[in-house]
C-alpha cells in the first residue's frame, strides 16, 4: 500500500471530511473530545482520533480489521490514519485545539523510518493549519517496547515541537520513577486501574497524591472513559484538569457538530493565524462563533467505570 505521498491514498466527501480504503475496507475519522476543567467550566482542549472501519458499508471492529491487515502494509495503514486525523481536525478551524494520535514506536525498524514519518506528520499538520505543539504523539503503555526506546522517541518528537502523551497508564508495571525517564506531556490513565483505586478512601487518597507528583513534574493526567456525571464531579475534586468519555462527549464521525455544540470564545481566536489559501487541502473556514463555553450539559449513561470495547468506540 505504500503511497508516493501522504495524500495518494485519500478520498475527500462532499462534506469535507477526509477518509482512506483498503482492499474493501472504509477507513474513517472519529473524534473525540477531550476537555479541561478551568475552574469554572469544561472546554475544548484537544480530539482523539479514532477509526471507524467499515466493509460494505456494515461496522467492522478496529481490533478485527487489524487482524486482516498484512504486516507488510501495517506501518503505511498506521501512518495515514494519523493523517486523517490531523487533517480533519484541521477541518474545524478551531484556533488552538489539539489532535491526539496514536503512534507504535516498535513499527519503527530503522531512525530513517521514524524521521519520514516525521516529515509526514508535519506535512498534514502544515495542510491542516496545526502547528506541531497542537499535535499530541500518543504511546501506549502495553506497547511493549523498552524505555530507552521510548524515551529516545519522545526526544526526537519533542526536538520536532510534537508533544508526548503515555496511554493506559497503571495497566502494567508503571510507576512515577518511569515516568519522570520519558517524561512526557500527558498521561492517560487506565479506566480499569483507577477504579480499583476508588474502591475505599486510602486508594482514593493516593490516587490524589499521584496526580499531584505528576502535576509537580509538569505532567498533566488524563481521566478517560468517564460515562457518569458522579465521575466527572469526582475528577474535579481529585484536581484532574483533563477528562474524556461519553458523560461529556461521544466520538463524532468528522466532520463532527463540535463547533455547533462546543464553540471557542472570542478570546479563543486572539492571534488565531489567517486563513489559509483555498489552493491547499483546506476548505473554506466559517466565521468563529463568539458564544463562551460553559460546562457542558452531561449526558447520564448506566455504564460502570472502565473502557469500552465495542466495536463503534
Amino acid at each position: 500500500m505504500t503511497p508516493r505521498s501522504i495524500f495518494a491514498n485519500l478520498v475527500r466527501s462532499e462534506s469535507g471530511a477526509f477518509s482512506t480504503g483498503y482492499g474493501p475496507f472504509t477507513l474513517q475519522s472519529a473524534l473525540q473530545p477531550i476537555f479541561r476543567s478551568n475552574g469554572t467550566g469544561l472546554e475544548i482542549e484537544a480530539f482523539e482520533g479514532l477509526v471507524r472501519v467499515a466493509r460494505h458499508d456494515e461496522p467492522v471492529s478496529p481490533g478485527e480489521f487489524f487482524r486482516l491487515v498484512s504486516s507488510n502494509d501495517i506501518a503505511d495503514i498506521d501512518s495515514i490514519l494519523r493523517t486523517i486525523h490531523i487533517l480533519n481536525t484541521g477541518r474545524l478551524n478551531r484556533s488552538r485545539t489539539g489532535i491526539f494520535v496514536k503512534f507504535h514506536p516498535g513499527l519503527f525498524r530503522a531512525p530513517q523510518e521514524m524521521r519520514q514519518e516525521v516529515e509526514r506528520i508535519k506535512l498534514a499538520g502544515h495542510e491542516a493549519g496545526l502547528g506541531p505543539t497542537r499535535i499530541v504523539c500518543e504511546i501506549s503503555e502495553k506497547s511493549g517496547v523498552a524505555d530507552d526506546i521510548v524515551a529516545s522517541f519522545i526526544e526526537h518528537m519533542r526536538a520536532i515541537g510534537f508533544r508526548v502523551a503515555i496511554d493506559d497508564y497503571g495497566a502494567g508495571d508503571s510507576d512515577l520513577a518511569r515516568l519522570k525517564r520519558v517524561k512526557p506531556d500527558y498521561v492517560k490513565f487506565d479506566a480499569s486501574w483507577v477504579r480499583d483505586f476508588l474502591d475505599n478512601s486510602a486508594g482514593y487518597a493516593l490516587l490524589r497524591v499521584i496526580i499531584r507528583q505528576m502535576l509537580d513534574e509538569g505532567i498533566e493526567p488524563i481521566f478517560e472513559a468517564l460515562e457518569e456525571v458522579w465521575q466527572v464531579d469526582l475528577c474535579e475534586e481529585l484536581g484532574v484538569p483533563l477528562m474524556q468519555g461519553y458523560a461529556l462527549a461521544r466520538p463524532e464521525l468528522a466532520p463532527t457538530t463540535f463547533n455547533e455544540t462546543f464553540p471557542e470564545s472570542l478570546a479563543d481566536f486572539a492571534g488565531a493565524p489567517a486563513p489559509r489559501n483555498e489552493d491547499t487541502l483546506s476548505v473554506d473556514n466559517p466565521a468563529p462563533s463568539p458564544t463562551p463555553v460553559s460546562r457542558p450539559a452531561l449526558a447520564r449513561h448506566a455504564r460502570t467505570f472502565g473502557r469500552r470495547q465495542s466495536a463503534t468506540e
